[in-house]
């Protein structure tokens, strides 16, 4: 009896011990950064939304490539880089059908305060059961995707949508042009 209830206390101490790691792994963002639940609070000016409820990051990625590594120091005279759009994603509440919807914040966060046109992301074959305004996200070719229409993305402002999908399409900025 003793080596019994000393076998369901270990169990429980196990179980117990893995979900806290868990769990911190994913506050600290060791568990990827990419997903994000939970509701968030930013301080992002201007927005352009298209019909998504508003979510926020503190898993910012800031000054890191797709592969993680730091991006070089800006030469002088060059206004912006890609490492000044900031791309967030994260689950929200599923269509009818069950399919998983997402939604998806691009940001200018451009520290020299410039403003940001002709941002190319690559997304794979992205697609959408739901429908998303062309003039905000759209696919041009295979990883190639197109946001705010070509059209600048002032700093500070955020651009949002929402796609539905059975899996999360990472996305990364391949191309922008500084205004």
């Amino acid at each position: 009896m003793e080596q019994h209830s000393v076998s369901r206390i270990l169990i429980i101490f196990v179980t117990v011990s893995f979900f806290s790691l868990a769990l911190l792994a994913v506050s600290t963002g060791l568990g990827g950064g990419r997903t994000l639940s939970g509701t968030m609070v930013s301080a992002s000016s201007p927005r352009v939304e298209e019909g998504a409820k508003e979510f926020h990051s503190s898993h910012r990625k800031l000054l890191t490539s797709e592969n993680g590594k730091m991006e070089p120091n800006r030469i002088w005279g060059e206004k912006c880089s890609k490492s000044d759009i900031v791309i967030n994603q994260g689950p929200t509440a599923p269509l009818p059908s069950g399919i998983p919807t997402y939604t998806v914040e691009i940001m200018n966060m451009c520290v020299s305060g410039c403003d940001i046109s002709g941002i190319h992301l690559r997304c794979g074959w992205f697609s959408s059961a739901r429908l998303i305004n062309p003039k905000v996200f759209k696919r041009l070719r295979y990883n190639d995707c197109l946001v705010n229409d070509g059209r600048p993305l002032i700093n500070g402002a955020t651009i949002s949508f929402q796609y539905a999908n059975t899996f999360l399409y990472p996305l990364s900025v391949s191309s922008v042009v500084c205004v």
